[in-house]
């Protein structure tokens, strides 16, 4: 299904098309969520911050960025696809690599809008263990946070 996708880490030259992922899977998948940041300044945080500071993964396929993933230590920041490649087990690839790059297990917040990520993450190991109001976080969305522990 995802023959010919190569996990790799982002580089510089990839910000932009990381950014264009992160934007289109964040309205396909989250269209109630209210985002704090405009388009371009998501842009920028991605090309200054994201891609240059941060442990960021990339899924290439057919020559072009289709998924994205930030980790930082055991917390599985951000696991972003692009909407026409949702279901073809790139999103499986990318938590067997959060897997293997932290074993002793991971941690990660989605939204409780985002039924379908809860889905994906209980079917990788992952155990809601905490629900808040949403008061933690920019977008002010009630989330989930989610244990993976082997």
């Amino acid at each position: 299904m995802n023959a010919g996708v190569v996990l790799r880490r982002a580089g510089g030259p990839d910000a932009a098309e990381v950014a264009d992922v992160w934007l289109r899977s964040f309205g396909a998948a989250l269209p109630t969520v209210v985002r704090p940041r405009s388009d371009d300044e998501v842009r920028a945080y991605i090309r200054d911050v994201v891609v240059p500071e941060r442990e960021t993964w990339v899924a290439e396929g057919g020559g072009r960025v289709v998924g994205m993933m930030v980790l930082a230590g055991d917390l599985l920041s951000q696991l972003y696809l692009a909407p026409e490649w949702r279901g073809r087990g790139v999103g499986d690839r990318f938590v067997a690599l959060a897997k293997e790059r932290s074993p002793q297990g991971l941690t990660l917040w989605t939204f409780q809008v985002n039924k379908p990520a809860h889905r994906f993450y209980e079917r990788h190991g992952f155990v809601a263990v905490e629900y808040t109001d949403g008061s933690g976080n920019e977008e002010r969305e009630p989330d989930v946070r989610y244990v993976w522990r082997p």
